[in-house]
């Protein structure tokens, strides 16, 4: 082996010694994998690389600002998507791989827990997480929007007109609950 393999060697495992306390003294005895995290912030990158590449390459100017109107149509869309594929009853087969039932939650929503498995936790906690969801689901609107904007505000209007019919939905039933307990 020549000196210069031996040296690789030995960086290698100090590296990977100093990794490794740095992860337990994070975690402070807590199963805490930030491997996962590192891969989904990786994979996070990678998306809108992959997205900016696509937008600039359209040849579309990008806009000097966003309107005050496309924040909040955004706004209300991201955390109607958000909810609906990080909680809905409905997309809970999207989730499972991922995850365990634990019972529910609130109007057609699901309280799951992410697999302990390694692979699956960390993208378990991403898929039940409407928070971390939401980073992913603004993203893909933003680009949605510089890219294909006309179908982009349609779809996020659908979703905002969702997210008032949820509202009404449940300012209705604690109404009905109020008045029948009065």
């Amino acid at each position: 082996m020549n000196t210069a393999t031996t040296a690789d060697s030995r960086l290698a495992r100090r590296v990977h010694g100093l990794l490794r306390r740095t992860r337990q003294d994070y975690a402070a005895g807590h199963d805490r994998p930030l491997g996962g995290y590192l891969m989904a912030m990786a994979s996070f990158a990678a998306y809108t690389t992959a997205w900016s590449t696509a937008v600039s390459r359209s040849g579309r100017p990008l806009p000097e600002r966003p309107e005050p109107w496309d924040v909040v149509l955004t706004s209300v869309a991201t955390f109607r998507l958000s909810r609906l594929l990080s909680k809905a009853s409905v997309t809970s087969p999207l989730r499972a791989p991922f995850t365990r039932y634990v019972g529910p939650q609130g109007p057609g929503e699901l309280h799951e827990e992410a697999q302990p498995e390694q692979g699956r936790h960390t993208v378990g906690e991403l898929a039940t997480c409407p928070f971390c969801v939401s980073v992913w689901v603004a993203s893909t609107l933003t680009a949605g929007q510089l890219l294909w904007p006309r179908a982009t505000r349609t779809a996020m209007g659908a979703l905002a007109a969702l997210a008032g019919a949820d509202t009404l939905q449940l300012a209705y039933g604690a109404l009905v609950k109020r008045t029948t307990r009065d």
